[in-house]
């Protein structure tokens, strides 16, 4: 009975009373959000078009990588403008999502019609095209869909009066929550779709495969049309909420004010804006010139001014939340830094295991519902723990996870399929791996958006927003580069035939995969130790 009522209270903690929490208000952030997770609705698709159809080493699409994340550095600017232009941030939103149904219309013409767009231009071209396209998109409505989470909290109850501290606290926490939530909400969805559209596909000629992918593609254009809803539903509520003050007695003016600005006027930030022009300018002439290093010109161009940027924000601090935003970023970027093993390691999984489309959808699957059940299930420990032991926790849990894969590259599934039958096999050790992996997903960032919501200054919340996860997602162009790196040293190349003649023009060698995998397995383990002990070192502390 005791065991009962330990897991009901459980249950009751970490889901019922989330959704207990969920307002009307929080659902336009939350669409847009959704609109993110969906986009990997083509991520499958992306890998076997990429694999069968086009000729691109792993280290071109590491650099491609590294150039598509580039766009979410610029979130600084965006946010920014966001806060200045609070009252026509829906803009930004519909301008992005023009831009990710062009990206999508380019895919659609390369798998439906590529005869006519290869007159035009190479497929390859077009696909980098569409590749740079998404993620300018995704950026301008994550930096308002951020703004939205701020705007979606209510400032006054029921009878019109001020909410108390504490109570605007919990919503924020609660939103942010809520916002992960869709994000990975997004991607079960995607998984969904993708175990059904790919069921048995297996069996199917290459020309009803080809058609399946057109088939997502078409479906992928829901996704614009989400985040336009969600922020069709906001200006929905906006006019109810105007006729509730009305009703209270408020004035015209005062419902304006309460529903259209933020609590305090944003006046423009120019070492922001100077900055961000700096890094625009440098960003298209480094990359413009083709210069030989100038993704590395670009990414410490990159870090030196988002640094800058960071150090004049922090200056808005009390010197408690400078060290713990210091002590923060420092650990986040430094985890989300970490290079995998590039494209290879899924080409090797596809060719060598024999993951196909069917059975890589329903690990996904896996995947995303784990890891939305695991922001449940680490809820508590995400909001009482602080972020360095988070880190230390995750990296010690994927270093181990990272095991059974090493391990299948060495022959592990052959053992343990002789021994058990056949039952463990690669298969069952990748869903077995992705089940225990899956929930620690997203655990590293709710706490520091979180905090941002509850403690950054209230007429700069979209900029902080904005520039924490630009300096975060420069970690990700940092993990691309180190990617690149890595597959430039350990050289890993699946087999590519001629499309007109089926000669095979490049053979596959996955024996370096092995080495590689090793190595990225270490770099994860040490350098996140690394940057919780020079935190401590320096006397920071993490939120």
């Amino acid at each position: 009975m005791q065991k009962q009522n330990a897991l009901h209270r459980w249950i009751d903690r970490n889901i019922l009373e989330l959704g207990r929490e969920l307002r009307l208000s929080y659902l336009p952030p939350l669409m847009v959000y959704c609109a993110a997770g969906v986009s990997g609705l083509t991520g499958i698709v992306g890998t076997f078009f990429v694999k069968d159809y086009l000729g691109l080493s792993a280290a071109f699409l590491a650099a491609l990588g590294f150039w598509a994340g580039i766009p979410w550095a610029l979130k600084m600017p965006i946010g920014h403008l966001v806060d200045l232009l609070w009252r026509h941030k829906a803009g930004l939103v519909y301008l992005g999502a023009a831009l990710i149904a062009a990206s999508l219309a380019i895919m659609i013409g390369l798998i439906g019609q590529p005869q006519a767009m290869r007159a035009v231009m190479p497929v390859e071209a077009w696909f980098v095209l569409s590749v740079l396209l998404s993620p300018v998109g995704y950026v301008m409505q994550d930096a308002v869909a951020d703004a939205m989470t701020v705007e979606a909290v209510p400032r006054l109850d029921a009878h019109g009066e001020p909410l108390p501290d504490e109570a605007v606290r919990l919503m924020h926490t609660t939103m942010q929550m809520l916002g992960r939530v869709a994000i990975i909400g997004g991607t079960v969805l995607v998984a969904l779709a993708n175990v059904v559209m790919f069921q048995g596909a297996e069996a199917l000629a290459e020309a009803q495969k080809v058609a399946i992918y057109l088939r997502i593609y078409e479906f992928a254009l829901v996704i614009p049309l989400l985040s336009v809803s969600g922020v069709l539903l906001a200006g929905v509520l906006k006019r109810r909420e105007a006729r509730r003050l009305a009703a209270l007695g408020r004035d015209r003016a005062e419902i304006d004010r309460l529903l259209h600005e933020p609590e305090e006027k944003t006046t423009p930030n120019w070492w922001i804006l100077g900055g961000s022009a700096v890094f625009v300018a440098l960003t298209l002439a480094i990359g413009l010139s083709g210069a030989e290093y100038g993704q590395e010109l670009i990414f410490a161009g990159s870090f030196t001014i988002i640094g800058f940027m960071i150090v004049r924000l922090v200056r808005e601090l009390a010197p408690d939340a400078r060290r713990m935003l210091l002590g923060t970023i420092i650990v986040i970027f430094v985890f989300r830094a970490l290079p995998g093993p590039g494209a290879g390691a899924s080409w090797w999984m596809i060719d060598e295991l024999g993951f196909d489309q069917s059975f890589l959808s329903r690990l996904d699957l896996i995947t995303s519902g784990l890891t939305l059940a695991g922001l449940f299930l680490f809820r508590r420990f995400m909001a009482e723990k602080s972020i360095a032991r988070i880190v230390l926790f995750l990296t010690i849990a994927t270093t181990l996870l990272s095991l059974p894969i090493i391990g299948m590259f060495h022959g592990l599934h052959h053992w343990t399929a002789g021994v058990t039958g056949g039952m463990v096999d690669a298969r069952f050790i990748a869903i077995a791996n992705t089940a225990l992996e899956s929930p620690l997903g997203q655990v590293s960032m709710v706490p520091m958006l979180a905090w941002i919501a509850n403690s950054a200054p209230p007429h700069l919340k979209a900029t902080y927003f904005a520039v924490m996860a630009s300096f975060t997602n420069l970690a990700l162009s940092a993990a691309q580069l180190g990617t690149k790196y890595l597959n430039q040293i350990y050289t890993v190349s699946r087999q590519v035939k001629d499309a007109a003649t089926g000669a095979i023009t490049t053979p596959a060698d996955y024996s370096e995969l092995g080495t590689l995998l090793v190595t990225v397995t270490v770099i994860g383990l040490v350098l996140p130790l690394a940057a919780i002990a020079l935190t401590r070192l320096l006397g920071l502390r993490s939120a």
